[in-house]
């Protein structure tokens, strides 16, 4: 059985673009939430959201010309830039060579694709111009169109595919990875995942009355995990991508090696006991955490930190509570702990992926980033877990194994291992 390593990094994120801007406001708790003209105009409850700021400049750099005649799925544009970001950080060529890298592929998941296009699509099809439609909707609007042009772009051999887990996509296709070079048959996979931008894709979030409105005056103060003051998520998008390697192909190469997963596992609820399709079962979740620290041969007491899911919405006190009873920890024993989505919001089927990439930066880098907004922890959270344990700021501290998880609708579950890398052999 193959070690797995990262040794490239991609992001595009509401609060950076590219690796080095996002470490910084991770770094600095810069927040990515802005207002939404569009949500405002068509009269949303929340009309903040999180949306990559890209320029013209860098879609040229990942697109040519003719690609971007015509293209309108944001999910795809987010993907293929996160992908290939990853793909160069790790030191690998873009070639042009007619044989396909057949030790390289890709698992990267998408909750949707091409909202946008499909709703131009409809719109011409409706006024009889259905040859007008151009010859890349179908690229754009299959949901494994990400994965289609990343192994395009990059000539991958090796398996390529999307998976989509609601918002344990991203989670859920890094561990795929991971699986396919442990059993070595790749050496290589590029995992991760992206999400649209837009009123298409937030709209039936806020129709469920589960998004933040309290805050539209005030964006940056919307998103607030594990406060007392939460009053719902705030929608966000962008994609993460990770270059998952096995070790004896990394040190081969002399690759930069940002950190090891050690293991990691999946689950469901069925949507029984307090499982239902917009609500985890308890059962499940802890189980997914305990079969992940199993599967990486580490107890609950090796972990350092934990990047939760913790949307902002009443399941916060919820998931805390299932994390102190899967490690067997609480109070001022419990790790570190914090969320992304205070500077992102909720990026949805990208949010696994977006949160890995910060996961790891926090290992190599050494430290753990600030809850933003949390300066008001709720009751629920505060009899469970000490206040310490859920910095406000960044802290210049050098955690060892951080917990990853990601929680779905649909009762799906996602957790990942993440480890500084060291080069013992195992015990």
């Amino acid at each position: 059985m193959k070690r797995v390593v990262i040794t490239g990094i991609g992001v595009v994120s509401p609060n950076g673009v590219g690796v080095p801007a996002f470490t910084q406001a991770i770094r600095d708790g810069v927040s990515g939430i802005r207002h939404d003209e569009r949500l405002e105009k068509l009269q949303f409850s929340c009309q903040i959201a999180g949306m990559p700021q890209l320029s013209e400049e860098l879609k040229k750099k990942y697109f040519t010309e003719l690609e971007l005649r015509g293209f309108n799925s944001t999910g795809i544009l987010y993907g293929v830039i996160a992908g290939m970001e990853a793909w160069t950080n790790a030191g690998l060529p873009i070639t042009s060579n007619s044989v396909p890298d057949w030790d390289s592929g890709t698992v990267f998941g998408s909750g949707t694709s091409g909202i946008d296009k499909f709703r131009e699509s409809i719109y011409k099809i409706d006024d009889l111009q259905t040859r007008r439609l151009g010859s890349t909707v179908v690229a754009q609007t299959m949901n494994s169109g990400i994965s289609a042009y990343l192994g395009g772009k990059l000539g991958l051999g090796n398996q390529v595919t999307t998976n989509s887990s609601a918002c344990a996509t991203g989670t859920e296709a890094i561990l795929m990875g991971y699986d396919r070079i442990r059993s070595g048959r790749a050496k290589r996979m590029l995992a991760g995942s992206t999400g649209d931008s837009g009123p298409y894709i937030w709209g039936g979030f806020d129709a469920l009355r589960v998004c933040s409105s309290q805050y539209n005056a005030h964006p940056t103060q919307g998103s607030r995990p594990m406060s007392a003051t939460a009053a719902g998520f705030v929608p966000g998008s962008g994609a993460g991508a990770l270059l998952l390697e096995d070790l004896e192909s990394a040190l081969e190469r002399k690759a930069t090696i940002y950190a090891e997963l050690l293991g990691g596992h999946v689950n469901s609820g069925g949507q029984r006991g307090t499982g239902s399709m917009t609500a985890p079962n308890a059962d499940a979740v802890r189980r997914c955490i305990q079969e992940a620290l199993k599967n990486a041969n580490i107890s609950g007491l090796d972990i350092d930190a934990i990047n939760g899911h913790l949307t902002a919405t009443t399941k916060d006190a919820f998931e805390i509570e299932n994390w102190t009873e899967a490690l067997g920890r609480r109070g001022k024993d419990f790790p570190f702990i914090n969320s992304l989505k205070g500077m992102t919001g909720h990026c949805l089927s990208a949010a696994g992926s977006i949160e890995s990439v910060a996961t790891i930066l926090q290992l190599y880098h050494g430290f753990i980033f600030g809850n933003s907004n949390c300066v008001d922890l709720h009751p629920e959270i505060a009899a469970l877990i000490d206040q310490s344990n859920v910095p406000l700021h960044t802290m210049s501290v050098a955690p060892q194994i951080i917990a990853k998880a990601s929680f779905g609708f649909g009762d799906v579950n996602a957790c990942l291992i993440f480890k500084k890398f060291d080069n013992l052999p195992y015990e």
